[in-house]
């Protein structure tokens, strides 16, 4: 069963630093693309970020682009986003996904999310 655990998301001040991480089992995390994804209260998903299977190539979206880190760690079928700088515009429910590289998964591939919520 392919399972995706998000988790490290809250409320944080702008200009604020958030890790989110999310734990894989079920498939095999060391030859999958890796993204994620992102939903704002009212708007549709937008995709984030991906990450190749090494960890070696990584793409963003431009409004994040210098702010958040994708990595990943084999080992632990585990994928992390390090979101720095954050804004009021990057409040949304975070998920990550397998598969995609420039382009939202299938939602069928996502986990559950994490609140992300940055308010001052």
């Amino acid at each position: 069963q392919v399972q995706l655990v998000e988790s490290g998301g809250g409320l944080v001040q702008p200009g604020g630093s958030l890790r989110l991480s999310c734990v894989t089992s079920g498939f095999s995390f060391n030859t999958s693309l890796m993204s994620w994804v992102r939903q704002a209260p009212g708007k549709g998903p937008e995709w984030v970020s991906s990450i190749n299977f090494s960890g070696a190539a990584t793409i963003y979206t431009e409004t994040v682009k210098g702010r958040f880190t994708i990595s990943r760690d084999n080992a632990k079928s585990t994928l992390f986003l390090l979101m720095n700088s954050l804004a009021p515009e990057d409040t949304a429910q975070y998920y990550c996904a397998r598969g995609g590289w420039g382009t939202i998964p299938a939602r069928v591939s996502w986990g559950q999310g994490t609140q992300v919520i940055v308010s001052s």
